[in-house]
């Protein structure tokens, strides 16, 4: 009994909290719409005479912004996902108002933008229509069990006659059924709102987003670019690797030659002085075995090979010099490459805090969630991190995008600094567990 409350309480809170959803959907549907529909159409036609010309960039501006918004929101309440596909500005826009001139006839051009306005027509129409339906459904409902508590004297007092649905409400009795209607309605609306809302955010995304053969280019064009991307880190890291055995074990090696040459002509002449040279020679071995070691574990560490990527980013925090929290929930392995990808981009992640944060505490949090792997950098350091030309970070960029992962930083003046990187990728339960 106590179970079927509980899922009664939930039901009811459920659809309340849809109505509330549809009502600001409608309001946001039916104000912003109109408002947002007729400065365009009004700032468009005034584009030939010169003033359109400078009010149409922050008209279409504000509309992208009002759309970008129901996005989100078809996100966080509907479960889906629209995408934008805006053309972006070049690089080397010009200022003033040539400039000017050029962003309104780039977004004027936009068949993005046309998507926009015709969805800002069916939105104010058929939109409103499906998120107002949940709140007008609810408030009906609770209409009709208020009755019983008395609102029909009043009603009756006044108009002479109240209905509600099929019934004259001008009695106790008739308000009982009245609320059992009512009750019977919002029992209705715990199941129907939520479909409701769901179809509101189908149209939104029927009406926003980019016909499939535009998609597919923008797939294309993406994938391109993550290939070059992932080119160019491949033939950094081989720089990397040939200049760290040039100047590194390579001359160790070189030297350790020069020296057994050395003593090879020392040892019958001056033995003391060859054994002196043997020394130095075995720690130049060592130190060369010691770079060898330190160079292999750059390119892949054997640690993430045995154990996986939770013990690997686990020894990478023992490594640094401030106080570094681990939190791994990963349970089981994932393919090499991302393993790779993931463990090179968080080692990245905790240098950079290391180098230029100031931060007396980092925290990892490592997840698989929903075919996503998130990685987590957070420090208590001074802030301004951003990804740029020259900055770790972009590496990282470059490094994600090859497996379709996203770099995200949040960094104000003054920290704390959150670096989140998202890589799509399946578990391998089959293998051991990190």
């Amino acid at each position: 009994m106590e179970e079927e409350e509980r899922v009664n309480k939930q039901r009811v809170l459920g659809a309340g909290l849809t109505a509330a959803q549809g009502l600001a959907l409608a309001l946001a549907a039916l104000a912003g719409g109109v408002v947002l529909f007729v400065l365009s159409v009004v700032s468009i036609a005034l584009i030939p005479i010169g003033i359109g010309a400078f009010t149409t960039p922050l008209v279409l501006s504000a509309v992208r912004s009002h759309a970008n918004v129901r996005r989100r929101f078809a996100a966080q309440w509907g479960g889906l996902r629209v995408p934008e596909s805006y053309r972006p500005f070049p690089s080397d826009m010009r200022n003033g108002i040539v400039g000017i001139m050029e962003r309104c006839s780039l977004l004027v051009k936009d068949p993005a933008t046309w998507r926009d306005l015709r969805w800002l027509v069916l939105d104010m129409t058929l939109g409103f229509l499906t998120a107002v339906l949940p709140a007008a459904l609810t408030v009906y409902g609770l209409h009709g069990v208020l009755l019983l508590c008395g609102l029909w004297q009043p009603l009756a007092d006044g108009n002479g006659e109240n209905w509600y649905t099929f019934i004259a409400v001008d009695g106790w009795g008739t308000a009982a059924l009245a609320a059992l209607v009512g009750a019977g309605l919002l029992a209705v609306c715990s199941g129907l709102n939520p479909r409701l809302l769901h179809v509101h955010f189908l149209l939104s995304r029927y009406l926003l987003a980019p016909p499939r053969e535009v998609a597919l280019n923008e797939r294309i064009d993406q994938l391109t670019e993550s290939r070059h991307e992932a080119l160019d880190v491949s033939a950094a890291e081989l720089r990397r690797i040939e200049r760290d055995l040039h100047d590194g074990a390579q001359a160790r090696l070189v030297a350790m030659g020069m020296s057994f040459a050395t003593i090879e002509a020392l040892v019958d002449k001056d033995p003391q002085h060859a054994k002196v040279l043997l020394a130095h020679a075995r720690e130049t071995s060592a130190e060369a075995l010691t770079e060898l070691r330190d160079l292999v574990r750059g390119i892949h560490p054997p640690v993430l090979a045995e154990r996986g990527l939770g013990d690997a980013v686990r020894a990478l925090a023992l490594r640094m010099p401030m106080t570094v929290k681990v939190d791994i929930d990963v349970p089981g392995r994932l393919d090499e490459p991302v393993e790779s990808a993931a463990y090179f981009a968080a080692s990245e992640a905790l240098t950079n805090a290391a180098k230029h944060s100031q931060a007396q505490q980092v925290t990892v949090g490592i997840q698989h969630r929903d075919g996503m792997l998130r990685i987590g950098v957070g420090d208590d350091g001074q802030g301004g991190a951003s990804v740029g030309r020259g900055s770790g970070l972009t590496g990282i960029e470059r490094r994600l995008s090859a497996f379709d992962g996203k770099l995200t930083v949040t960094s104000p003046p003054g920290g704390p600094t959150m670096v989140t990187m998202e890589i799509p990728c399946r578990l391998i339960p089959d293998m051991p567990t990190v």
